[in-house]
């Protein structure tokens, strides 16, 4: 259908080019026949020339009567553009006295067949410029009627039926178990509706699903679709909502009557907070066109009649920005929260997206899985293309370690600065405090398991730690939370014990962990002010999320809570100034292997702790060490501007010179 579909635009599109180029070759024909300079001879005139060796070409055309020739050519003396004609009688003493003088004289005779004669030519020169003429009118009129059929369909649905050919099943959805389990029913009610009419059930209207970006709201639409195999029109929430005021409204309708004719039928609506919003909300009144088309939408919904065989599925990451009547019974009256995936889920959605890839063996996507807590569907089908990317780039056949280790940073941080130059100095600073996030989370019981740490600059950070915890928890803690501020904290009290001095690197360690604090007094009731919140959301649909705060207490209580803060933050300050004065040897010992290194994984820092030292293996391998450090070994070993190169060539040549 799609290929009919472009060959019909195709040759839609090369008319007007034709007609053109018909049109360019005719001025041209014309031009070169208004151009040329004929001088008619009468027979007398002819022959005198002919006898007078005048003629330098000549070209005979018989008549299709057969008594005259037609003769048209040149003389001596004239120009390129001039010819002259001439008509005379069929005769033997003609002919024999032109052939006699082409002889002696040596001019070129021609003689051409009957023009007359050829049906196609006469076709051809009668009927063409007809035909062109009548071709270009109907061209311009069909182009005039189609620009004003599309105007006419300006409120038409834009929903577009979804092809078999990409279909997706729950087959392709991973990690999300319950979810499919809550639309289940759906497919049996587009199934077979006679099952749920016989005891009297009413099939949801809408559902509605709520969740962040990435963990697959679209793609169990369209598998519930694919599972029932039944029409599905997918739409998003912007596409209703147009410059003139009623188009939305008119296309919302016109929606609906496509899917009651197609019924039963799915109708998925993406993003409809775009549409949705709450009404008589906002800073300078109303949006008529949107709202208006959410009243219509309404509408068409209660209008919808019991088991119609129609279902709406629509999809949103702002369900709090929805106006109430969307949700009401009878419209959107099932919600279903797609959450990020656990671990299982992780590893579920990483089988799927692995399928087509070539992963080296001793990896498996269980522990891929956690390694990356936090991650949603779109972030690890990312991971997995970033890594196999990084592969082809470095000539692998396979996905190593490597390539998902740097993966995980890229869709983390962005990719890694490696030939920015810091001094010596910035690198010390980078490296004591990285270390000190790192001693922290070795030594707290409750803390997070360190999986890596690096003084590569990523985006805006010199360096960082990742953290990983040591099993996902459906809630957190005080001591939880109290000891991940002191983890906070670790970077900024290792400079201040190591060098007596404070940076400005700390400063995105301030933010979260002032956040986790202030949310521990007023949110969660974790201080000595008790058991009580004293601020909650309630962020304007149009202002921002956290514009404003709603803020039920005194200017005392507001001092108090500040003091409750700044209370602890010095706690968990002094707990990691404690725990990095007992542990400066495992600081210095981190600190110093970073600034050989760069990067430390979750195996080497633990073998670091235990021995003392790194691994042998390690210490061997070019590639583990650091850029720095390869390029002190390519100054020794000669070879030429080892300073501007980078770690991949650096290693290439120390390769071959080894």
């Amino acid at each position: 259908m799609d290929n009919k579909i472009n060959k019909k635009t195709v040759k839609k599109g090369l008319l007007p080019y034709l007609f053109i180029g018909i049109l360019i070759l005719g001025i041209f024909y014309v031009f070169n026949v208004l151009n040329k300079d004929v001088h008619t001879l009468t027979y007398n005139e002819f022959i005198e020339k002919l006898d007078n060796a005048k003629i330098t070409e000549l070209t005979i055309i018989p008549r299709g009567s057969g008594y005259v020739y037609d003769i048209d050519g040149k003389l001596d003396g004239y120009k390129e553009n001039e010819t002259f004609e001439a008509t005379l009688p069929l005769s033997e003493e003609v002919m024999k006295k032109i052939v006699n003088a082409s002889d002696e004289q040596s001019f070129k005779v021609n003689v051409k067949p009957d023009p007359d004669a050829s049906s196609l030519l006469l076709i051809l020169i009668n009927v063409l410029p007809i035909l062109i003429l009548v071709g270009g009118a109907f061209w311009f009129f069909s182009k005039q009627m189609a620009g004003n059929k599309s105007s006419l369909d300006f409120g038409k649905s834009r929903a577009k039926l979804n092809s078999d050919k990409n279909k997706v099943t729950f087959k392709d959805v991973a990690g999300l178990k319950e979810e499919k389990e809550e639309v289940k029913e759906l497919i049996d009610f587009l199934k077979n509706p006679k099952k749920f009419q016989k005891l009297g059930a009413r099939i949801p209207k809408g559902v509605l699903l709520m969740g962040p970006p990435g963990t697959g709201k679209t793609l169990l639409a369209k598998a519930v679709a694919g599972e029932a195999n039944v029409p599905f029109y997918f739409i998003s929430g912007s596409d209703f909502v147009e410059l003139f005021v009623g188009v939305g409204a008119s296309r919302v309708r016109d929606m609906f009557q496509q899917a009651k004719r197609n019924a039963p039928c799915l109708i998925f609506i993406d993003e409809i907070d775009a549409v949705g919003r709450q009404r008589g909300t906002g800073l300078g009144g109303g949006h008529d066109e949107r709202e208006q088309t959410l009243n219509q939408l309404l509408t068409e919904m209660d209008g919808f009649g019991e088991n119609e065989g129609i279902i709406i599925i629509a999809a949103t990451n702002r369900p709090d920005v929805l106006d109430p009547a969307l949700l009401r019974p009878g419209r959107f009256d099932r919600q279903v929260t797609v959450n990020l995936p656990d671990v299982r889920g992780r590893e579920e959605i990483l089988a799927v997206h692995a399928k087509n890839k070539i992963i080296a063996d001793g990896i498996t996507l269980k522990n891929l899985a956690k390694r990356t807590p936090g991650f949603s569907g779109a972030d690890l089908e990312n991971l997995l293309n970033e890594a196999a990317l990084l592969a082809v780039r470095r000539d692998k056949n396979e996905i190593g370690m490597s390539e998902i280790d740097e993966a995980t940073d890229r869709v983390l941080m962005g990719p890694a600065k490696v030939s920015h130059k810091y001094s010596e100095n910035d690198r010390k600073l980078v490296a004591y405090h990285e270390a000190g996030h790192a001693v922290i989370g070795i030594k707290l019981k409750n803390a997070s398991d360190v999986q890596k740490v690096t003084i590569i600059p990523r985006g805006s950070a010199g360096g960082y730690n990742m953290m990983v915890p040591s099993e996902e928890k459906l809630c957190s803690t005080k001591t939880d939370l109290l000891e991940e501020i002191t983890g906070l904290l670790g970077g900024r009290t290792a400079e201040e014990i190591t060098f007596g001095e404070i940076t400005t690197g700390a400063h995105n360690d301030f933010e979260k962990a002032t956040k986790i604090a202030r949310a521990m007094v007023t949110e969660y009731g974790m201080s000595d002010l008790g058991p009580l919140q004293f601020e909650q959301q309630e962020g304007s649909v149009f202002l921002g999320r956290d514009y404003n705060k709603s803020q039920h207490f005194s200017n005392e209580v507001a001092n108090e809570i500040d003091m409750e803060m700044r209370k602890i933050i010095n706690e968990c300050h002094k707990k990691a100034t404690e725990i990095i004065k007992k542990n400066k040897d495992l600081l210095k010992l981190i600190a110093e292997a970073l600034l050989e290194y760069e990067t430390l994984t979750k195996e080497q820092i633990d073998y670091l702790v235990e021995n003392g030292k790194m691994p042998e293996e390690d210490e061997q391998k070019l590639e583990s060490l650091s850029i720095t450090k390869l390029r002190k070994i390519a100054e020794e070993k000669g070879i030429k501007d080892f300073d501007k190169k980078s770690k991949a060539e650096l290693l290439k040549e120390l390769d071959e010179t080894l």
